[in-house]
């Protein structure tokens, strides 16, 4: 059963140069101070190898461009008119920088073009392949799709479980009593979730109140301050979602667990559980169940099939 919850849009989110410069501790060469708050937008890069030599067909001038040793050593065997020519019809495409990589020496020609253009160039002391892998990887993360949700996340046995219901139902009481119990909190009220991968979810706190929790009656609490680091965690991959609800007489639940439900979330379809609330039962402990359950279920064992097949077994053996 699929309960589609959001539909897969991409907004566009962006990280400044500034931002990259600091996560990679790269060597601004010339034009950065002004163009520190440049907005980068695309995760991928690009090696301008053929730009070089002048093919621009489906150049995308959105990526970084990456100029390593196998560039080097061709720019270096054309005459300085020729590399002139090269970096003016590279930088005059209004790329956002280039970053050198393995420490390599600046081309004289490449300053000046960077100049007329006033386009960033930078340098790092990384190998090639370390460095855009490590970039890709952080763009990636940067710029995934997100959006928030309101709902509680916390990591269970390894398993990042989101928890959503309405206001009141107890999210954040179940979330306090997981904790207390050795799990961790990564976020309450509002969770912000990023699609990292086709496959992967992210959630995390906003900053402003990450490792704090409100309970009613209670006020606000910071997690960390009081049961300690090792109860809080900054974000987690989202592995399942539980969504809690007050119980209905009139509505039937899943006792026996063979049809499993899902909820697309940024276009993933996530493992997902509807638990009805009454006094009396404990959710912390249903919680913990079902963590353990899905992650079961992840190494290729489901309880619910294994009945089921035990069952059929014996109404096949008293029918012959």
């Amino acid at each position: 059963m699929n309960n589609p919850l959001y539909d897969n849009n991409n907004y566009p989110f962006y990280v400044t140069l500034h931002q990259v410069v600091e996560e990679f501790h790269l060597e601004p060469i010339i034009n950065y101070e002004q163009n520190r708050s440049k907005k980068v937008f695309s995760a991928d890069v690009n090696r301008p190898g053929l730009q070089i030599i002048g093919f621009f067909d489906y150049f995308d001038n959105t990526r970084l461009q990456i100029i390593g040793k196998v560039e080097t050593t061709y720019l270096s065997n054309m005459t300085s008119e020729q590399r002139y020519i090269s970096f003016e019809m590279l930088f005059s495409k209004n790329i956002p920088a280039v970053i050198v990589t393995r420490g390599l020496d600046i081309f004289p020609e490449m300053i000046e073009a960077a100049k007329k253009y006033n386009t960033p160039v930078l340098r790092t002391q990384d190998t090639t392949s370390r460095f855009m892998s490590a970039l890709i990887g952080y763009l990636n993360v940067c710029l995934a799709p997100r959006v928030t949700q309101h709902g509680v996340l916390v990591e269970v046995y390894g398993e990042g479980v989101l928890i959503l219901a309405e206001s009141g139902v107890g999210k954040s009481e179940t979330a306090i009593e997981l904790v207390k119990r050795g799990h961790r909190l990564v976020a309450d009220d509002a969770v912000e979730i990023k699609k990292v991968s086709e496959k992967t979810l992210v959630g995390s706190a906003p900053e402003i109140i990450r490792h704090f929790i409100e309970i009613r009656g209670i006020g606000i609490i910071d997690v960390k301050k009081i049961f300690g680091m090792g109860a809080v965690k900054d974000s987690e991959r989202i592995d399942m979602i539980i969504h809690l609800e007050l119980w209905q007489e009139d509505k039937h639940y899943d006792r026996l667990g063979l049809v499993d439900e899902y909820t697309n979330l940024l276009g993933i379809d996530v493992p997902s559980l509807t638990i009805p609330v009454r006094p009396g039962r404990n959710l912390a402990v249903i919680v913990e169940v079902a963590a353990m359950n899905n992650r079961q279920k992840k190494m290729g064992y489901n309880a619910a099939e294994e009945l089921n097949q035990r069952l059929m077994e014996e109404i096949n053996r008293r029918s012959i």
